[in-house]
């Protein structure tokens, strides 16, 4: 990629110069004379690197306001400002809004030249960051056979095309942001930001600094997450949490579209798409005092809800072999023989949901055990404390003989039908059982039937 890099200064002689030797150092340049033509420039596109006289023909800090105007517009693009007219004060200015360097005039050409090196430098650390990143983005995908997982992707798809408002709910570590990041990449936002603020992490004095932002005593901006997700999404997971106050303000900025920063008194508009998520029922929520109603029912528009772990058993063995190629890839080692069928790993009750068995499956990719069996060990030491078995042994220990048979099979096939989805042929061959038998068993002790 060529670096192109923005010129702007009113002194003729010195904008030759300083085209010439960035020309020499293999870069492409654009040139601008005055701060109507810097603005133009940079309107059409933003440069990957500027330089700014801080003084053009409208003003002695037309620099300055120019670097304050185009990290509005991308706050990454290293700036340098020049100046003829250099003290203290001009250098300590244009750092606090955001320059890269300062440099005064007559300038050495070698010393520009490594700032303007270090400059793009870094640059492209910050594009291979944003890569790697957005390679963590896309990195998992939703995974499962379930009704409720391909209800759910079949709704992804749908709410894509949209821009409503989305509430996602499900258990801690169910994929709720995984969720909310399929339908921004989905979505005609997909190349701008996606944010995300956690309402149960924020110091509670900070809620309106991490939304709103705060113009500073120094001229100086802090921009809050709604800016930030501009043109974009913003995911407020774990938005139970916000504490009432703050509610009534995020429902004044989707009646009004616009709000103001702490201590500003511009009005802002944004064009954000939200999602939020919760692991509480905000209707309950509602109930107790703790929620507004009428945010609620901005907020969903359209509702998602995930299921736990231990109501769709059939996505474990697709969600184990997932997790063991994906990790095996990031930990460049052979493939996992993990057992999906391990009735310790089907009968378990995932507290922590595909959370929970993502970090069981790295667990032994690390500990990489050599045989099938120290994989068991592992699954077995690391689930012990909540492992069907134990509780079934424990609890028959206290009944009759034909209660505990009855207690066990009921357990049993419940979670063999979970296992095969509701498929009743499936769950038959495997039990060993004809079909009209095991439909006759599954009556006899109050199982009901699902498709």
């Amino acid at each position: 990629m060529t670096i192109e890099i923005l010129i702007v200064d009113d002194n003729a002689d010195i904008r030759n110069i300083l085209n010439e030797m960035i020309i020499d150092a293999g870069y492409k340049t654009r040139l601008a004379a005055n701060y109507d033509q810097a603005l133009t420039e940079i309107n059409n596109k933003i440069p990957d690197v500027a330089i700014f006289d801080v003084k053009l023909d409208k003003g002695d800090n037309d620099g300055i306001k120019l670097l304050s105007y185009i990290k509005s517009k991308n706050k990454e693009v290293p700036v340098i400002i020049i100046s003829g007219h250099a003290n203290i004060e001009m250098a300590i200015k244009s750092l606090k809004h955001g320059a890269f360097e300062f440099v005064e005039k007559p300038f050495d050409q070698a010393r520009l030249l490594n700032f303007i090196s270090r400059a793009v430098e870094n640059l492209n650390l910050k594009m291979q960051n944003k890569e790697y990143e957005s390679k963590l983005f896309f990195s998992y995908d939703l995974i499962g056979d379930s009704k409720n997982i391909l209800n759910i992707k079949d709704q992804i798809k749908k709410i894509s095309l949209t821009e409503s408002r989305v509430l996602i709910n499900g258990p801690s570590g169910s994929g709720k942001e995984l969720i909310a990041r399929k339908i921004h990449k989905n979505s005609k936002r997909n190349s701008n930001p996606f944010i995300i603020i956690n309402g149960a992490l924020l110091d509670s004095n900070k809620y309106e600094l991490e939304l709103f932002g705060e113009e500073k005593e120094n001229g100086s901006i802090s921009y809050g997450a709604l800016e930030k997700a501009n043109k974009g999404t913003l995911l407020i997971d774990q938005v139970s949490e916000i504490p009432l106050n703050i509610q009534s303000k995020i429902l004044r900025v989707l009646t009004d579209q616009k709000f103001k920063r702490l201590n500003g008194n511009k009005d802002i508009n944004v064009d954000v798409r939200l999602i939020c998520s919760s692991s509480k029922d905000l209707k309950n929520e509602i109930e107790f005092g703790n929620f507004r109603e009428d945010l609620f029912h901005r907020l969903s528009v359209f509702e998602i809800n995930i299921k736990p772990l231990n109501e769709r058993v059939s996505d474990i063995p697709l969600l184990i072999k997932y997790f063991s190629k994906k990790i095996c890839e990031s930990y460049n080692i052979k493939e996992l023989n993990v057992d999906e069928n391990d009735t310790y790993i089907l009968n378990h009750n995932w507290q922590g949901n595909v959370r929970e068995l993502r970090n069981l499956v790295e667990r032994v990719a690390i500990l990489q055990p050599e045989t099938k069996e120290k994989i068991s060990n592992i699954v077995k030491e690391s689930l012990k404390s909540d492992n069907f078995n134990d509780k079934i042994t424990e609890n028959s220990l206290s009944v009759p003989l034909k209660e505990a048979r009855e207690k066990f099979e009921k357990e049993y096939l419940t979670i063999q039908l979970k296992k095969f989805n509701g498929n009743i042929s499936k769950t038959a061959t495997f039990v060993g059982m004809e079909r009209s038998a095991l439909h006759r068993k599954l009556k006899g002790l109050g199982i009901k039937e699902f498709n």
